[in-house]
């Protein structure tokens, strides 16, 4: 797969995140794309569970407003959307709101 391909299924689901990152991991020149790609894709990821456990434990708690916490879940969503955006477009920038702080937090990507 080329590097464009390996930023683009990054954002599709663990799957290909997973797809992604062992066949980029094998790869004797790494380039910065894949990897900020698959930076920013597991930090929504990430995001995304931490979302749903917050939803779920509120909704149990506030029951009456479970369409206001369907709604937040799908926040997840909409910045992975956006990253494979930023993918498609061969753009390494960060998804909105949480991308910056997910910039460089996984050390085992860049060996």
């Amino acid at each position: 797969m080329n590097h464009k391909t390996l930023a683009i299924v990054s954002y599709i689901t663990i799957i290909g995140w997973l797809i992604a990152y062992f066949s980029y991991k094998n790869e004797q020149k790494k380039d910065s794309f894949v990897t900020y790609h698959l930076e920013q894709s597991l930090g929504v990821m990430v995001f995304s569970i931490i979302v749903s456990v917050i939803a779920g434990i509120l909704v149990n708690v506030v029951p009456s407003l479970s369409v206001l916490f369907s709604l937040i879940s799908l926040i997840p969503l909409i910045l992975m959307v956006l990253g494979l955006i930023n993918a498609l477009n061969q753009v390494m920038k960060p998804v909105p709101v949480i991308g910056g702080f997910f910039e460089n937090r996984f050390s085992f990507l860049h060996q």
